[in-house]
């Protein structure tokens, strides 16, 4: 069974993380999102505000499901039975970062491969961080999320 992890905040999911999800879907039996608890950041939207987004998004996609891990990415693999890492690549330096990490986590398991899937054009300027900007300064960014996400964020907003 060809298992994939797909490691990343998805602080808020986007649509550059949901167009790499459903293109890299024919490739895998299955694909697990799975969201990097990262102690040196503090998060704008919690773990389980998160994973609601992601299992809704998905609710109706049996090979897709998210989970939350803390520590390293390739100890996640093994916990998920995931033979691949799935990164998704928008610029040039994009690649030499994750290349880096992807040789890095082949010499500590030797049996994990990342497979980099490089972003459409409309997605390349969506960054998780640069849409979290304009959320805190009251920009629309209705067009960079799905529309799930999109709808809780503009709900909070509004009970606020």
């Amino acid at each position: 069974m060809r298992i994939c992890l797909f490691p990343g905040t998805f602080d808020p999911v986007t649509l550059g993380h949901t167009d790499i999800i459903n293109r890299a879907m024919p490739l895998f039996d299955k694909i697990v999102i799975g969201i990097g608890r990262n102690v040196n950041k503090e998060p704008m939207y919690s773990e389980e505000q998160r994973l609601a987004w992601l299992k809704e998004i998905y609710k109706d996609e049996p090979k897709v499901q998210a989970v939350v891990y803390e520590g390293l990415t390739v100890n996640c693999c093994k916990e998920v039975g995931a033979g691949f890492i799935l990164r998704g690549i928008r610029y040039v330096n994009d690649f030499e970062y994750e290349k880096a990490i992807a040789d890095m986590n082949r010499s500590i398991t030797g049996n994990i491969e990342t497979v980099f899937f490089t972003c459409l054009p409309q997605y390349t300027s969506v960054a998780s961080t640069l849409v979290r900007d304009v959320i805190k300064n009251g920009g629309n960014v209705s067009q960079f999320l799905p529309k799930v996400v999109n709808e809780s964020i503009a709900n909070n907003l509004k009970s606020k």
